[in-house]
């Protein structure tokens, strides 16, 4: 794969289950736990990224600006909610509250010419609808979640067909091939 670079662009970005979940109920991350990402994946995404973009379910979740990236990333945070006056402040955090557009201009601009990481499912599928991300760019775990917070969750919606990166034919299905592991631990 393509090393990502800094080009200013809109990146939908996440680590996700092979059926198609971010996380798991509840938020719940546990199921990475061992996974194998390759070298320099972490190392490449801080030095690319300048903001970060995420959502107020997320953030709930995991209140802190500085687990981003393990702590490497010490960029903006932004985080999009219709209730900022409700959040705890936090370091490096602005809380928006405005159209999803509007917080994609003040995250480009705060990011000085690199890219914005979009963390959150529901932001992008709303960024995504409004014509206003540049590449998704997912890491696929081997395992089956079966529940919990999808990537794209869009029922009754068309279908958005994507390009891929990086092939001589982008719109080649990608072929991944698995077998059933004992469980881990």
């Amino acid at each position: 794969m393509t090393p990502q670079t800094a080009d200013g662009k809109v990146l939908w970005h996440f680590t996700m289950s092979l059926d198609g979940f971010v996380a798991g109920p509840g938020h719940g991350m546990d199921w990475m736990a061992g996974a194998t990402f390759r070298p320099g994946l972490v190392d490449e995404y801080v030095a690319t990224t300048g903001a970060v973009l995420g959502g107020r379910d997320g953030w709930d979740a995991f209140p802190d600006a500085e687990s981003v990236y393990g702590g490497a990333f010490r960029g903006p945070v932004f985080v999009l909610t219709h209730h900022p006056e409700d959040a705890a402040p936090a370091d490096r955090v602005t809380f928006l509250d405005c159209d999803p557009a509007e917080a994609v201009r003040i995250a480009l601009d705060a990011a000085g010419g690199r890219n914005v990481e979009v963390l959150s499912p529901t932001i992008g599928r709303q960024l995504l609808a409004l014509g206003l991300v540049d590449e998704i760019d997912l890491h696929v775990v081997p395992v089956l979640l079966g529940d919990g917070i999808r990537l794209y969750d869009n029922p009754g919606g068309t279908p958005v067909c994507l390009r891929r990166l990086g092939s001589d034919d982008p719109a080649a299905a990608v072929d991944v091939r698995f077998r059933p592991a004992p469980p881990a631990g």
